[in-house]
């Protein structure tokens, strides 16, 4: 059984980590373990940067975004000799296990700790929701609660100015995020990485609608199609109406975390716990039928995740 285990950040961040670390660290400390608080992720595990944790060390966390043990990425942990370095670190640190919040990258590091004998659990933290073993990662609703809100406000301006706004969204190489919050918004069109797109058949549709008397869009671009200038002009240039884009960028990274975000936060990181109570590593925490699970995180990493292409649809038969 674990006595003394760590938690650490790793990746971009994502509202509803904080929540996480709280559930990691009360879960653990109410089993009789002593918990750690790694910072800056893999970074921190090499340098020793560690703070000892208990319950008042998360009080008034849950409700925060971004996350109290900053996070780094730490493109040298893919070798070898690193991952044998944070495997001494952790030894001597006297930890029977680490809960990593992170991504797929993260991921990696967790399994290659737990190959070298220190178990590590890994929970889904990404606003991308592109991990493919879990329906749901945490941050996920935040971001498109965030974006949807952004949306609404353009699409005052928008209004106002007989104009379509495209409005670039994040999700790295998934087009999640924008599918979502395109439906969300009422978007005339959503372009994403997973589905071909035809700009000529988009702008057919603008003019078409603007004759029945609409008057301004709003076109969701995900920010993996890499090709929100020249979608921007192309349509201008096709339909003659006044066409700006607008970049969310990371403030979809921020923000108090929602309802949703914060419980199953809250969820995952006490089942972490539960496994590392039992010695048990090398697995990812994820959500499946709605229901929290764990996989082994070899077959995590070769999982693929399907597209909602039944969103996707519904979303062009209702846009126009």
């Amino acid at each position: 059984m674990a006595k003394k285990i760590g938690v650490l950040t790793s990746g971009g961040d994502a509202p509803g980590m904080n929540a996480a670390v709280r559930a990691v660290c009360r879960a653990a400390l109410r089993k009789g373990m002593d918990v750690v608080g790694i910072r800056r992720g893999y970074n921190g595990l090499l340098n020793g940067e560690v703070v000892e944790m208990n319950a008042r060390s998360v009080s008034g966390i849950i409700q925060r975004g971004g996350t109290i043990l900053y996070t780094a990425r730490c493109p040298e942990f893919v070798n070898k000799e690193v991952q044998e370095q944070g495997r001494d670190k952790c030894i001597e640190m006297g930890l029977d296990g680490i809960v990593v919040i992170g991504g797929d990258g993260s991921f990696k590091g967790a399994a290659a700790l737990s190959a070298l004998g220190i178990p590590c659990i890994g929970l889904p933290g990404t606003i991308d929701n592109d991990i493919s073993c879990t329906e749901y990662t945490i941050g996920y609703d935040t971001a498109m609660n965030t974006a949807m809100e952004m949306i609404d406000k353009i699409r005052d301006t928008a209004q106002s100015h007989d104009r379509c706004s495209i409005v670039e969204v994040m999700g790295r190489n998934a087009g999640y995020i924008a599918i979502n919050v395109g439906a969300a918004v009422g978007a005339e069109a959503v372009i994403t990485p997973e589905r071909e797109y035809d700009l000529e058949a988009i702008a057919n549709n603008m003019i078409q609608t603007k004759r029945s008397g609409k008057t301004h869009f709003i076109i969701v671009v995900a920010e993996g199609v890499g090709k929100t200038d020249y979608i921007t002009k192309t349509l201008h240039d096709m339909t003659g109406i006044e066409t700006r884009a607008t970049i969310l960028g990371h403030v979809q990274r921020g923000g108090s975390p929602t309802v949703r975000d914060r419980v199953i936060a809250t969820q995952m990181g006490y089942h972490a716990v539960e496994l590392l109570e039992q010695g048990i590593g090398n697995r990812v925490v994820g959500m499946k039928d709605s229901k929290i699970y764990d996989v082994d995180i070899q077959e995590a990493l070769s999982m693929t995740k399907p597209f909602e292409d039944d969103l996707y649809d519904i979303l062009y038969k209702t846009a126009f």
